[in-house]
């Protein structure tokens, strides 16, 4: 299991929100790279990126910051504001390694299509959840779509990666929905990463104890435990 250290971007810093809620913002670095350099410095071969302007947005705010990251040397999976084809040229241009579509990805599965169709794996479907029900531009609205039937169809488009966060969960340090990731894994062909809700090394551990059963649970994304000094990263690479 790929463990991704999380860098959320707002304004050029490096923050974290509760619940994805925009006025509920934690500032924890100045220069996003910084944090990144920590990271790989501590053996971590990726780092999880949102652009968080860009998700509320609509247009990456931040690709700077995420181009300082890149030169860090750490592979960067991307997501936020990520809803045409030449954004995402852009960003794979400038080196990063797997692009995170997600609210394109809830209104047109061509859109989709046509990007794994060009880009192949370096394209990923972030899948963001609130009671079952997909939630898109930022979490701010929830569609009528489940999340269970968004990733069977991303599933058979041929998207490699479904990173799948429980929004719930998300930033509250009380553990993940295992039975939600659980279930989305063993729906899909597709790799799943786990996002929302890590707290311990003990999370993470039942998210292995579930890849165990589920092989195609692939990754967690670990953000505000490790900024919160809950969980060495260091200890969860070691697993």
């Amino acid at each position: 299991m790929t463990i991704y250290p999380a860098i959320d971007i707002k304004n050029g810093r490096a923050v974290r929100l509760l619940q994805g809620r925009a006025d509920q913002e934690t500032v924890y670095a100045s220069n996003p790279s910084d944090v990144a350099k920590v990271f790989k410095d501590t053996g971590s071969a990726w780092v999880h990126v949102v652009d968080l302007d860009g998700a509320f947005g609509g247009t990456p705010e931040n690709l700077a910051e995420v181009e300082a990251i890149v030169a860090t040397g750490l592979k960067v999976q991307l997501g936020g504001g990520m809803r045409d084809r030449e954004t995402v040229a852009r960003a794979i241009g400038m080196g990063v390694t797997r692009i995170v579509v997600g609210t394109r990805a809830a209104e047109s599965e061509d859109f989709v299509r046509e990007l794994v169709a060009e880009f192949g794996d370096k394209i990923a479907v972030g899948i963001d959840a609130k009671d079952g029900q997909v939630a898109v531009k930022g979490w701010v609205t929830t569609t009528g779509t489940s999340a269970i039937n968004l990733a069977r169809r991303m599933d058979e488009v041929g998207v490699s990666t479904l990173i799948y966060t429980d929004i719930g969960t998300d930033g509250m340090l009380t553990g993940p929905n295992l039975e939600a990731q659980e279930e989305m894994a063993s729906t899909v062909r597709a790799t799943v990463i786990a996002s929302g809700g890590v707290s311990r090394l003990e999370d993470v551990l039942a998210l292995v104890e579930i890849e165990k059963r589920r092989l195609n649970l692939g990754g967690v994304i670990v953000g505000k435990a490790i900024y919160e000094k809950r969980v060495e990263l260091s200890d969860l690479l070691a697993i």
